[in-house]
Order: structure tokens, then sequence, then C-alpha cells
């Protein structure tokens, strides 16, 4: 009775774990394009572009800043980029900048290998479950870590134009444009916390595991037998004549 219950329990909990493996499988497709989207917003040079402001509609010059670059592209001639010079020579802005991103790059690909030795078919931590589960969890909250290291650089450096190009001490030459970049990294920030909050939600299900209960010692009432019959054995006493 105890082994069939068991048995009974086991095979309701792998349709549960069945039932929620699409969480894992969302979760970490939306965390592989949250990780491509972090390295993309990192090396794209288009973090602010030049604005064109005024009434003259010909553009001889586009202006493009990056973290690592910037790129100028003329009427007629090819895109030329050229990288930074000197590090120590930088803004302080740029260089936390450069850094919040490249730690948001390195929580992303470390979250997306623990979601990986996560799943069912890995068996990178044998066939626990319970380790599994915790793996997908840490991947998840990597992963919202991740989107919020992404949000405080691309909030910080949209604030910083906009409060430039308002500003009226700032030459028409210097102000710059929201780039494409930023939008990228919203977008990216937006994939990563979903996909986080999917494999936190994975790991909360696959947590509650149902527990084997037996019953009381004192209240279990055995199954009634058939008693045995008893067997007499009648001693024969052999008499003596006298």
């Amino acid at each position: 009775m105890v082994s069939s219950s068991s048995c009974r329990l086991g095979s309701v909990f792998r349709a549960k774990a069945m039932a929620f493996y699409p969480l894992q499988i969302a979760g970490l497709v939306l965390g592989f394009f949250g990780m491509v989207g972090t390295l993309t917003t990192t090396l794209l040079p288009q973090w602010r572009v030049s604005a064109f402001i005024g009434s003259n509609i010909i553009v001889f010059e586009r202006v493009w800043e990056g973290l690592w670059m910037n790129c100028v592209r003329q009427a007629k001639d090819k895109l030329q980029c050229k990288a930074y010079d000197s590090l120590l020579a930088l803004p302080p802005a740029l260089e936390a900048t450069r850094a919040l991103m490249c730690v948001a790059v390195a929580l992303s690909v470390i979250a997306l290998l623990a979601g990986i030795c996560g799943m069912k078919k890995i068996q990178c931590t044998g066939s626990n479950r319970r380790a599994k589960a915790y793996l997908v969890g840490i991947s998840g909250v990597l992963f919202i870590l991740t989107g919020i290291f992404v949000l405080i650089p691309v909030c910080w450096m949209a604030n910083t134009i906009i409060r430039d190009f308002y500003n009226p001490a700032v030459h028409v030459g210097q102000k710059r444009e929201l780039g494409a970049s930023l939008f990228v990294g919203w977008a990216t920030t937006a994939i990563l916390i979903v996909g986080g909050a999917l494999l936190c939600a994975y790991c909360c299900c696959n947590r509650k595991r149902p527990r084997h209960r037996y019953s009381a010692p004192g209240r279990h009432v055995p199954h009634a037998r058939n008693p045995r019959p008893t067997v007499t054995v009648l001693s024969r006493t052999s008499t003596s004549y006298v």
C-alpha cells in the first residue's frame, strides 16, 4: 500500500513538472535574446547621435557616439569609426556606463549557463530535481539583475542627453539626440525581466513537492486473516493388562 501510494504521488509530481516545463523554455529563450540585446547595446556606437536643429535640411555630417568609439559619416563618404585613445581621459559618466554594461554582459552569460544546467535533459546535477529547480531560480534572479544593470546606464545616458538638449548654455553643435542603442537597451531590459520572472515562477512551482503521508501506527487496522485450523493430536495411551 505504501509503495503504491508513493508511486502515485511521484507520477503526480512528474506530471506537474511537465506542465510547468514550458515556463522554463520560454524563460530561457527570452534570456538568450536578452543576452544578445545586452551585448548589442554595449557594442553599438549609437548611444548619442547628432541632433539636426534648424531649418537647414542639407546635412553634411552625421556623428554617432558610443561607449567604445565615435563614428562620423559625411555626405558621400563611408562610415569612419575611431576607438577612444585613452581610458583615463574619458568622462567619469562614460566610464561608469562602461563598467555597468560589462557587468550586465557577464551576468547574462552566467544566468544563461545556469538555466541550461537546470534543464531536465542536462545531467550536470544528476537526477536531483530540487537542485535543478534551484539552478533555474538562480538563473531567473541573475536575469532580473542583468535587466536592472542595463536599465541604470541607459536611463542615465538618456537623462543626460535630454538635459543637455534643452540647456541653452550648450552649443547647438554639441547637442545630441537619443540613439538606437538606448531603445535597444530599454527593450532588452523588458525581455530580461520577463524571462527572469518566468524562470523564478518555474522554480517556485517545482519546489512545492508533494509530501508522502502515511497512516499513524496506532490507527492501522490489520486485515483479518483466517485463523489457522488447530490440529489436536490425540496421544495414544497404551494400556497394560495385568
